[in-house]
């Protein structure tokens, strides 16, 4: 038996069977160093995934992994009953990148934690259990985060302490699919009017959206679109919330945030996943009066303490002193046109899109379009044989989700492309376009 034969054995009799595991022979990761990881039986990959945008800066930087040893031999750990001054810093700097004015910020653990409590925020700020959330979304695993996840495959549970009501932003296969434009951003606006008039009521808590959709398959709500919607909701008193839980920090480029691809600002913003490099963090940032709102007691055990807030502070202070936002833009440019030149002539891959370094190959079936999930899971498994470890999304699992660490190198970029011509060959058995 082999070293992952035996911890998957190991895996399987101690840890629930819904927890996913990536390929049709999970591997185990053990050590990284850049861009670069090794499993467990000696194997090197490049990792375009970066354990789901989280390692967003690479494996074993001197300068991140410095602040966490530093802070280790000082302290771990106090929690929120104490003042913290590296969580005060690190809430001092996103509070002035985030836009938004007298904004203060409160930490968690996770995605679906954060998300949570700008669910509680808005709720209790407005009085109402009213939700707007878009179809195709990614929220958490939580109650409240399931409850406004519109994507089939992600909602566990059809209980829950909220009203939602999901709207349609122009996706594929939905009832404004074959708008564009102007055209389509009118469509959606009178859409959520109507739904005003007839559906919602008249004092919804907020709207909920994600810049780019992750788990959906890393989409881009067209343009205007997401203004449109704003606008109806903050009109009728709503609160808007920018999930950045993937978006933030400057994966998608100099815009920093997700919302600024679509020239909004919202009145609250969430994230975690790359802020730390990899440690658990997550957060909320809102007005002040919308997070002061709450009348109980409340702290968070975890939330923001040293070690974290020290990784994320290094984090930051990486992301500026390298210019990695623009580099993002110019790396994603140069991922983007690769992958495109290479699936020109492919009859499975129907789009390759991206925003930065979020990249997506799509894949249909050439005979019906229809979406094509084992095509992207072969592709997945050939690209892993390859050397290169990406991700899988979509609402039909039919996405390739490609996701590296922003100071990946275009000389790493051209390698993966390398690596993802010989693996279209290999699953297609076709000539590959240049």
């Amino acid at each position: 038996m082999s070293r992952h034969e035996e911890l998957l054995a190991r895996h399987r009799a101690v840890l629930p069977e819904w927890i996913g595991l990536t390929y049709d022979k999970p591997i185990s990761l053990v050590a990284g160093k850049g861009r670069h990881v090794t499993d467990a039986e000696g194997n090197r990959y490049l990792d375009f995934f970066g354990g789901i945008l989280t390692t967003s800066i690479g494996h074993d930087i001197e300068e991140i992994t410095a602040a966490i040893v530093g802070q280790a031999s000082r302290i771990l750990h106090t929690s929120t009953l104490y003042l913290i001054e590296q969580e005060i810093e690190l809430a001092e700097k996103i509070a002035r990148r985030s836009g938004i004015p007298d904004a203060k910020v409160f930490f968690t653990n996770s995605g679906s934690e954060a998300n949570e409590t700008a669910l509680l925020l808005a709720t209790e700020f407005r009085r109402s259990p009213v939700v707007l959330a878009l179809r195709n979304s990614y929220h958490g695993r939580s109650f409240a985060t399931m409850a406004v996840t519109g994507n089939r495959s992600w909602s566990a549970s059809a209980l829950s302490p909220l009203r939602v009501t999901f709207l349609d932003a122009g996706g594929r296969g939905g009832p404004f699919a074959d708008r564009l434009g102007d055209d389509l951003v009118e469509a959606v606006r009178r859409d959520v009017e109507y739904l005003f008039q007839t559906a919602i009521p008249a004092d919804p808590a907020c709207v909920i959206y994600e810049p780019v959709q992750g788990v959906g398959g890393f989409v881009l709500p067209p343009t205007g679109v997401l203004g449109a919607i704003n606008d109806v909701v903050t009109a009728h008193g709503g609160l808007s919330i920018s999930d950045e839980v993937q978006t933030g920090w400057g994966r998608t480029g100099a815009s920093y945030f997700g919302f600024g691809l679509h020239g909004l600002q919202p009145d609250m913003f969430t994230f975690a996943k790359g802020l730390a490099n990899g440690l658990p963090i997550g957060g909320v940032v809102a007005r002040a009066d919308v997070m002061d709102c709450i009348g109980s007691h409340s702290i968070s055990t975890f939330g923001g303490n040293p070690l974290v807030a020290a990784a994320a502070n290094a984090t930051l202070d990486y992301i500026d002193s390298h210019d990695l936002v623009h580099h993002v833009d110019l790396a994603g440019a140069h991922l983007v046109a690769g992958l495109s030149s290479l699936c020109v002539d492919s009859r499975t891959v129907k789009e390759v899109r991206g925003v930065g370094l979020m990249v997506a190959v799509e894949f249909t079936r050439p005979d019906d379009s229809a979406p094509d999930p084992d095509a992207a899971a072969a592709m997945l498994e050939a690209l892993r044989l390859e050397g290169v470890l990406v991700g899988r999304g979509g609402l039909d699992s039919n996405v390739l989700r490609i996701a590296p660490p922003m100071s990946v190198t275009i000389e790493e970029i051209d390698v993966a492309l390398e690596s993802f011509e010989r693996a279209l060959r290999r699953t297609t058995g076709a000539a590959v376009s240049h």
